[in-house]
């Protein structure tokens, strides 16, 4: 017996009468229902909506804190801090969700995505009592980021609906999975600031602790395995135990499986570094995603020092945001798998660049949003008109990032869980320290310059996405992960 790499079936040795062996190719049957390609369409959408739920409560826990950073700091501190302090508490989050996909990611195309999304949601459990119990701000800080580590949906969601979906039909898919984590943008921020006024911040926790705990109970008992490789290498193990062959097979030693993980580890820079086209999908994506953190971070300030609204106000001014979210997903639900479809033409199979048109509108429309977004607080507009380039900002963001992701799912195909991991991290790392730059930038220049200069960084590789269009598929196959797509 001998196992294939990853992006190959299964082979299996067979001994003959004859004495020679023979390996034979173990993959799924056209009808076979251990495929997740043949579940019934109701079964994968409730999968879908089971991966939506905890996608909400992961948005709804990360971004609860973030109009009423400053007073959790106060809080735990008893005094005032600077505001550099309550940035760093919203964004360390991205610092571990930087971190977690490097273990995430692999450990799934290990084991299977069955084991690790439960483990993941059980420390995602675990981290949020203890923020939500903390008496120092380190203490949180560090809770929040251990949190972040935990946060699975990000890498392993767009991998599994690539699991269970043909090509054609991924981008629906995709649309209606962002859906979920928009309305947790919405709500958390609106009962985040009411909750805080009347009970405390530390209730609002405590409901995403709970909401947490359901959505785990309901993975525990309805998700099924999803990965193709995970679930031939159980056929594989049963086979063998039946045919009496395990007992022949040499089990593997601890050091070997200590090298199949760390390979597996390391597969996410191998996939990354290792493809011009995910290099710079990876440059435009980050970039593009850290002005969500700038927005969250800057918006309360605004809307208090400037408009003088309320906590309350402010959560629920964090909805303009999630509204131009929503119709950008409406957007790509409607138009992202017809655009595939047609750019396809005759071909049996498209081409994962035909993703890119709507990323490639979004990509020149976000930096005029950015600006516009300075500039209306700078000349002190109506609030109004602060919340529309709000709603922009949610809309161009998305346009951009939906498609993004569907690339690189196709592109992928098997080795997508890491490849979104490498596009994630640097994702992260961008979300974690750009907006902390944000102050300093405001500060010296001003609202409208600074934010000129953040829409100017953002113009300047809104190319990337139009170049991949135009080359990526040549590009794609001085790539080994990329080539067969």
């Amino acid at each position: 017996m001998a196992f294939a790499d990853e992006e190959q079936p299964l082979l299996r040795t067979v001994t003959q009468d004859s004495g020679k062996h023979d390996e034979v190719i173990l993959d799924f049957e056209p009808l076979d229902p251990e495929d997740p390609r043949n579940w019934s369409e109701a079964f994968k959408w409730f999968i879908v909506a089971l991966l939506a739920t905890m996608a909400f409560t992961v948005t709804f826990t990360c971004i609860a804190v973030v109009p009423i950073a400053s007073r959790i700091v106060s809080d735990l501190d008893g005094h005032s801090s600077p505001s550099s302090t309550a940035a760093l508490l919203v964004t360390i989050w991205e610092l571990g969700e930087a971190a977690g996909p490097l273990l995430i990611a692999p450990l799934s195309e290990v084991l299977g995505r069955y084991p690790v999304i439960n483990g993941c949601n059980i420390c995602f459990i675990v981290w949020t009592v203890l923020a939500a119990s903390s008496r120092s701000t380190p203490t949180f800080i560090a809770a929040r980021m251990l949190t972040g580590l935990a946060v699975s949906p990000n890498v392993l969601n767009p991998a599994i609906i690539g699991d269970m979906f043909e090509s054609d039909k991924r981008g629906s898919a995709m649309s209606l999975l962002m859906l979920a984590p928009l309305v947790g943008g919405a709500i958390g921020p609106a009962i985040s600031g009411a909750i805080a006024q009347t009970l405390g911040w530390r209730e609002v926790l405590w409901i995403a602790a709970g909401l947490a705990i359901v959505c785990e109970v309901l993975f525990l008992t309805c998700f099924q395995e999803t990965y193709k490789m995970a679930v031939l290498r159980r056929r594989l193990k049963k086979m063998q135990e039946e045919s009496g062959e395990f007992r022949k097979v040499k089990k593997r030693s601890t050091h070997e499986h200590v090298l199949k993980l760390w390979h597996a580890i390391t597969r996410p820079f191998a996939v990354l570094f290792g493809s011009s086209v995910l290099m710079l999908m990876s440059l435009f994506g980050s970039v593009a995603f850290s002005y969500y953190y700038v927005v969250s971070i800057s918006l309360p300030f605004i809307l208090t020092d400037v408009y003088g609204f309320t906590p309350a106000q402010t959560g629920a001014a964090f909805m303009s945001f999630s509204v131009g979210s929503f119709l950008s997903v409406i957007v790509c639900n409607v138009g992202l798998d017809r655009i595939y479809i047609k750019l396809r033409g005759s071909d049996e199979k498209g081409k994962p660049e035909h993703r890119l048109p709507l990323c490639i509108f979004g990509a020149f429309a976000l930096p005029l949003a950015v600006t516009a977004y300075g500039w209306v607080t700078e000349l002190r507009l109506p609030a109004p008109f602060l919340l529309v380039c709000v709603g922009l900002l949610g809309f161009t963001l998305l346009l951009t990032m939906i498609p993004l992701s569907a690339y690189v799912v196709d592109a992928c195909g098997l080795y997508s869980a890491s490849a979104l991991t490498g596009v994630i991290v640097t994702r992260c790392l961008a979300s974690t320290f750009l907006p902390l730059g944000t102050g300093p930038l405001v500060e010296h220049l001003g609202y409208g310059w600074g934010f000129t200069c953040l829409g100017a960084l953002s113009m300047s590789l809104a190319v990337v996405p139009v170049m991949i269009l135009k080359y990526g598929e040549d590009w794609r196959q001085s790539c080994e992960f990329t080539r067969d797509a």
